[in-house]
């Protein structure tokens, strides 16, 4: 029991990154989404049209190197047990550096083109590792990168058994965390685009030590 709230909590603390990197993202990326692939997907659909000059490249190569990531991290978890193990680490950290990487690219520089497509692609490449790796740790509802199926849950709960139970829970914090980390997100680009992603890459390191050191102490 102890261990299926830590790992809530650590899921939740990774989607308010996932809101953070979002708002870097479209706000100062070129309008690409690093963690949310719907809406990268969406914007390409758009983009090809040639509507209000909307990017094609960017939101590409985001969705592109968001499945590599995934597709990497599971291959490198494929025969690791459920829940937090030593390959799982692994992946985190990767995800973490990533972005940690970004952060130091665009504070030296944050308006080369070329800067700003590398950062979205290796941020959107994080993403999908740290997507791969909720997914191993098991935590229903809460993804980290997609809140829609969780909205949709939660609110077809909500109506059908209106109850505290249904309302107030993980699915609600889920939704609110990515609220919030696009907000903290959108307030820290006004100030440092670099900041937003050495936050996320802050927070993402935290979790990873928790996560890791809470492992070893059960296995131990």
């Amino acid at each position: 029991m102890e261990d299926a709230s830590r790992h809530l909590g650590l899921m939740l603390a990774l989607t308010f990154v996932t809101g953070l990197v979002d708002a870097g993202g479209y706000l100062g990326l070129d309008r690409v989404f690093v963690g949310n692939m719907t809406g990268n997907v969406v914007i390409l659909g758009m983009g090809a049209a040639g509507a209000d000059a909307l990017p094609v490249f960017g939101p590409a190569l985001a969705l592109g190197t968001f499945i590599f990531g995934a597709g990497l991290a599971g291959l490198s978890m494929r025969s690791s047990p459920p829940g937090w193990s030593s390959r799982l680490t692994a992946v985190a950290v990767t995800s973490v550096l990533l972005v940690a990487a970004t952060a130091v690219m665009l504070a030296i520089s944050s308006t080369d083109p070329t800067v700003v497509i590398v950062a979205a692609a290796m941020t959107a490449c994080a993403m999908g590792m740290q997507a791969a790796a909720a997914r191993k740790v098991g935590v229903a509802d809460v993804t980290t990168v997609v809140v829609t199926s969780t909205i949709t849950v939660w609110a077809t709960d909500m109506f059908a058994r209106p109850h505290r139970t249904t309302i107030v829970n993980r699915r609600l914090a889920a939704i609110v965390a990515i609220l919030l980390g696009a907000l903290v997100g959108a307030l820290l680009e006004q100030v440092a685009l670099w900041l937003v992603f050495a936050v996320a890459a802050g927070i993402g390191a935290a979790v990873v030590g928790i996560g890791h050191a809470s492992s070893r102490t059960r296995t131990g």
